[in-house]
């Protein structure tokens, strides 16, 4: 089984800055986020006899991933205040990494993008939290994809009391020289004529595992792709 190399200790100005970055921005969306799911219940309540079944299920879908958005900012909260909050929750992981995907692809319109995910087990984690984990690692193979369609493959395996997940794609793969630099705090990889966002994705992601007792490192990469692998406990 492959080793993982330490979790790495950022510079005090990086971590204080992430750490006002995530406060500041959870509290702030706590209240939208707090409003949006009283209104979407308060309209099921009032409409649920008159609409239809596509209706009702696109308003609890606006109801569910509000007190999920809810349930990430509290988490974000407590992880800047040093203290993160974990609910863990028996997880379907293939039905989890399905709807990540589906939702990804449909709001970056990447055409022919495939998923290889057959047989994933349930783990017990908290289901925010993972969610935003897969999200950033998924967000990443399609944003730096090469000019084949996107393909992602999620394997998983059990070893001892802890589940390794694998997660490979086939893009352009992360330079030896950038390597060591991924997982840094506000560091983004270059990639010409998109717009990069805060270059927090694999941060936070570690930062997450490590509140659930897992890591995550870079297994492999080259031309042909990257594979990262999540280490998570069992129990």
């Amino acid at each position: 089984m492959s080793s993982y190399p330490t979790k790495p200790t950022f510079a005090g100005d990086s971590e204080e800055r992430i750490k006002r970055f995530l406060a500041t921005a959870s509290h702030d969306l706590q209240s939208p986020l707090r409003h949006i799911a009283m209104y979407a219940e308060l309209l099921l309540d009032d409409l649920e006899e008159t609409l239809d079944g596509e209706q009702l299920q696109s308003l609890r879908m606006i109801m569910e991933k509000a007190q999920t958005a809810q349930r990430l900012t509290k988490a974000l909260m407590s992880l800047a205040g040093g203290t993160p909050q974990v609910t863990p929750e028996e997880v379907d992981l293939q039905a989890l990494a399905e709807n990540v995907w589906g939702e990804l692809t449909d709001e970056t319109a990447v055409g022919e993008a495939t998923l290889e995910s057959n047989g994933l087990p349930s783990i017990r984690t908290d289901p925010a939290l993972f969610d935003l984990v897969l999200r950033h690692l998924l967000t990443n193979a399609l944003m730096y994809r090469s000019e084949a369609a996107p393909r992602v493959a999620i394997a998983a395996e059990r070893a001892g009391t802890d589940w390794f997940i694998r997660i490979s794609d086939n893009g352009t793969g992360i330079d030896p020289v950038y390597r060591e630099r991924i997982f840094e705090p506000f560091w983004k990889l270059p990639k010409p004529g998109t717009v990069q966002g805060a270059g927090l994705g694999l941060t936070t992601a570690r930062e997450f595992l490590t509140a659930l007792g897992g890591d995550i490192s870079l297994e492999h990469s080259d031309e042909s792709g990257s594979r990262f692998i999540i280490r998570l406990p069992i129990a």
